[in-house]
């Protein structure tokens, strides 16, 4: 198995995160992994982490919630609206985490699959924040080694 670095693009001045990942798995397989829940559980929603699936209706114009572990044994969520899947191209949906203060801080994720030689897929996540502070937040909260940490898993999944 080849090992693939996740690169996050966050330029000064912008609201904008673009994270860039290759995995060596064909496209079609790829966006199953990233839209279908039987592949959702293997690798965004690892068990072992305290994670779970509340629902997804995954088509264009549906929802999810996904369970993440809270502090005293509590749970809170992350939940969004899937404005768009077109497979195997393209997959845009919003989130928002419920832990947070107030409501209302909506992150727009649009996911790009792109096939490459080889058998390979290089997946493109562009994620649009409200500011460039709420962006920098959610690398203080930890999305970076977190995002890095799924994707190896999802290496795994692939296999």
């Amino acid at each position: 198995m080849t090992q693939y670095q996740t690169i996050f693009i966050a330029e000064p001045g912008k609201q904008d995160i673009t994270i860039v990942r290759e995995f060596d798995a064909p496209r079609e397989k790829v966006f199953r992994a990233f839209t279908e829940v039987e592949w959702l559980v293997q690798w965004l929603l690892p068990t072992d982490m305290g994670m779970a699936l509340d629902y997804r209706d995954n088509r264009t114009g549906g929802a999810y919630r996904y369970l993440l572990p809270g502090p005293g044994g509590s749970q809170t969520g992350i939940f969004g609206v899937i404005h768009e899947i077109s497979s195997p191209e393209r997959m845009i949906q919003t989130f928002e985490y419920e832990g947070l203060p107030e409501r209302g801080h909506v992150v727009l994720e649009t996911t790009r699959f792109e096939a490459l030689p080889g058998n390979r897929t290089r997946v493109t996540i562009l994620r649009l924040c409200e500011s460039e502070a709420f962006r920098d937040g959610m690398f203080q909260a930890g999305m970076e080694p977190m995002t890095t940490a799924l994707h190896q898993r999802l290496d795994e999944a692939l296999l």
